[in-house]
């Protein structure tokens, strides 16, 4: 699994004009699933979004992980994460999951989510959604499983 990080002042979600979750400090992440991807890919991406230091000390050090700074977590799904690009001029998603597999593991990402940090939002998987975020830094990392 892929998550593109951002640390964020706030970041919200919408279908639609519908607003789906929004958060203020925090981690917005971008989430792709790879087809070999499993529960165990995702228990381990949610330690690294839980625990990664990307939010400033007193000394303005990189430090601070989300659950040390109350932060909100904004979780998105976005396959295009998993693309091929290094051919061509168009991306290949033949390492991306099927759409069923790819829902379970970010429904499980979700709801694991929601019982370790309860700062926990979503969009809503396979909508096309408008994202939208104030990225504080920026900051922004690449984690992958």
């Amino acid at each position: 699994m892929r998550a593109l990080i951002q640390r964020v002042s706030q970041a919200s979600a919408s279908v639609d004009g519908e607003l789906l979750g929004q958060i203020d400090q925090g981690l917005l992440a971008l989430i792709g699933v790879a087809a070999d991807d499993t529960p165990t890919h995702a228990d381990r991406l949610l330690h690294k979004l839980l625990n990664y230091r990307v939010f400033a000390d007193d000394e303005g050090r990189m430090n601070r992980n989300l659950q040390q700074v109350g932060g909100g977590l904004l979780l998105v799904s976005q396959f295009t994460l998993v693309a091929a690009t290094d051919k061509g001029l168009r991306p290949s998603f033949s390492s991306a999951a099927p759409p069923e597999h790819g829902r379970a593991l970010f429904d499980h990402l979700v709801a694991q989510a929601r019982q370790s940090w309860p700062d926990t939002a979503t969009g809503r998987f396979g909508a096309n959604m408008q994202v939208a975020l104030v990225n504080d830094g920026p900051v922004t990392f690449l984690l992958e499983t």
